[in-house]
């Protein structure tokens, strides 16, 4: 099966949800994402769509898609939950060397088989998680959302939101909601 991949040939809506430090990293060095259980979640998380009409909230981000590709390592950290936290979503690792029976995943070695699990399924809203796998999406101009919440951290070092080198994109602020607890999410459009 031959999957376009340019944008206007592709079925699904490629988003991002992300966290960063206020200084712009996604986990430490290391790859270690505890600090962002240290920070106190707020009891109401803000309006789940702003005025805009963006999504701002994580469960409303999540019932807005089908299907989750991520990469080997974000795939790991999910498993140290203790439970599995996309019931009722198709999942996609992308990994050239993981091998697993996790009936709750599909294994893939590259974007490509993932693009043509995502068009035989139809998929219409696609979860991009794991700085590798935004990039690999990045690169290829399949990002259409982009919603990052910034906690109040800094962490001063770490593995950066978006690494060097990414291609160069213009983006539409949709919406912000700000949490009693200082998170700051916002919502932005890829342009084309």
């Amino acid at each position: 099966m031959t999957v376009q991949t340019e944008t206007s040939a592709r079925t699904f809506t490629g988003r991002v949800f992300i966290a960063a430090s206020i200084d712009g990293f996604i986990a430490r060095p290391d790859g270690d994402i505890s600090w962002l259980e240290e920070v106190t979640p707020a009891a109401e998380h803000g309006p789940a769509h702003s005025a805009e009409g963006a999504i701002t909230d994580y469960d409303a981000f999540m019932t807005s898609v089908d299907s989750l590709v991520m990469g080997r390592a974000t795939y790991e950290k999910v498993l140290t939950f203790g439970f599995w936290p996309y019931p009722d979503h198709r999942v996609i690792v992308l990994s050239s060397t993981l091998s697993t029976d996790d009936p709750n995943v599909t294994v893939v070695r590259d974007l490509d088989a993932a693009l043509s699990l995502l068009a035989a399924a139809e998929s219409r809203g696609v979860y991009v998680d794991g700085g590798g796998v935004i990039r690999s999406f990045l690169d290829r101009d399949l990002i259409d959302e982009i919603t990052i919440t910034r906690i109040p951290v800094i962490l001063g070092s770490g593995l950066p939101l978006f690494a060097a080198g990414i291609p160069e994109a213009r983006l539409e602020h949709r919406g912000t909601a700000v949490a009693e607890n200082g998170f700051v999410t916002s919502s932005y459009r890829v342009l084309r």
